[in-house]
């Protein structure tokens, strides 16, 4: 596979979707994960795609040809400076000698300027975002970039297709998944930066760089012997670090106040599952004044609770040190079996009388004491002598 085919996918390629795929996005990004699919030299890449891709540049190929034929000049001159003992490794103002870094990089400079203006010209201008993702946070990074890209904030932008490396066949240390958000015009700085805010403050992911397809297409990377730039555009050349990092600060505040209320909520719904699921207390069955008879009736327990209760309270018992006044029996008469009516007259008679007789004594001491008195009250009193 050629470097060229890295920015191009075949209709028939099986690990790509698209609006027009059989499937929704979720079902593919379910079933082709970056970490979990193998590259073994037929699918080095997962693409999603928010829309029918551009027509491709139809001078592209003679846009590649002239770019590398001039990369290949490019790095004969470097290598040139670089052997040149005749060139101090360090300037000399004095003299007015540049020095082989100066040298370098006035080429390189100008190289970048040179490539620009063949990729305008042919109209292969088109680009991405560079992002790296290790693989135990690939499958998540990958899935939020493509889910934002057909539906998300990136769907508003002119971001167009994205793709991630797959992992690779044999264990590689310290390997990290290559992710390309593609922009039509990479040249376009409006539209490279407005991609840019919504990759910082909605996935807060760090980005390194932008890169035309016409640098992918001619192998021009950060190892290139050129030392040309292999980007078009780094981050500060668009935003402030500051203005990167508020961004960046905004996004992962949003996240924690996130997970925060979602696990207030899960909390919330635990406490309420659990008191809906607590079971009722039994109520407590009431004390019986007695045992159950097993012999009595149900018409007799019936009676019993129909009797209607007693307003009057029961008196409390008389304490053991107070004396408690007991009622004075009456004499029960003496029932006389063998007495007959004429002995009832006859005794009745004689009580009368003597109750008579007795109230006649009574009256008679009443009279005599009334007597005393009266004659106490004539008897001249005697005068008192003179002290």
């Amino acid at each position: 596979m050629s470097k060229k085919d890295d920015d191009n996918i075949s209709e028939d390629y099986p690990y790509q979707w698209t609006p027009k795929s059989e499937g929704n996005l979720q079902d593919f990004l379910g079933k082709y994960k970056p970490s979990m699919v193998q590259n073994d030299g037929t699918k080095p890449w997962l693409w999603v795609a928010k829309s029918d891709r551009p027509r491709e540049v139809e001078d592209a190929e003679a846009a590649i040809k002239e770019a590398a034929d001039y990369l290949t000049e490019v790095t004969d001159r470097v290598q040139k400076i670089q052997n040149d003992d005749s060139i101090p490794v360090r300037a000399n103002k004095k003299k007015g000698l540049k020095s082989k870094k100066e040298l370098r990089e006035e080429v390189q400079n100008e190289a970048t300027q040179k490539l620009k203006e063949i990729a305008v010209r042919h109209g292969y201008v088109s680009g991405k975002w560079l992002i790296f993702a290790p693989p135990e946070k690939v499958d998540m990074i990958w899935s939020s970039l493509a889910n934002s890209l057909v539906s998300g904030p990136l769907s508003s932008t002119s971001a167009f297709l994205a793709k991630v490396a797959t992992s690779p066949q044999n264990d590689t240390p310290n390997y990290s998944h290559l992710i390309c958000v593609y922009m039509p015009d990479a040249y376009d700085q409006g539209s490279v930066t407005e991609v840019m805010k919504v990759l910082l403050r909605n996935h807060g992911i760090n980005l390194m760089g932008v890169k035309t397809n016409l640098y992918t297409s001619i192998g021009l990377d950060s190892k290139h012997p050129s030392g040309v730039s292999s980007t078009v555009w780094k981050n500060t050349a668009l935003m402030k670090d500051t203005e990167i990092k508020a961004l960046k600060d905004e996004y992962y505040a949003e996240l924690n106040a996130a997970k925060t209320a979602a696990v207030e909520e899960a909390a919330s719904k635990k406490a309420e599952s659990g008191a809906a699921t607590r079971p009722k207390p039994k109520p407590k069955l009431k004390d019986k004044a007695g045992a159950d008879d097993p012999f009595a009736s149900d018409d007799e327990g019936d009676t019993e609770d129909t009797k209607p209760t007693s307003k009057k309270a029961a008196k409390p018992a008389p304490s053991s040190g107070s004396k408690a006044k007991r009622p004075v029996p009456k004499k029960a008469k003496v029932a006389n079996d063998f007495a007959s009516d004429s002995d009832d007259g006859e005794a009745e008679a004689a009580r009368k009388a003597e109750v008579k007789a007795k109230k006649a004594g009574t009256t008679k001491k009443r009279k005599g004491a009334e007597l005393d008195e009266e004659v106490e009250e004539e008897a001249p009193k005697k005068k008192r002598g003179r002290a």
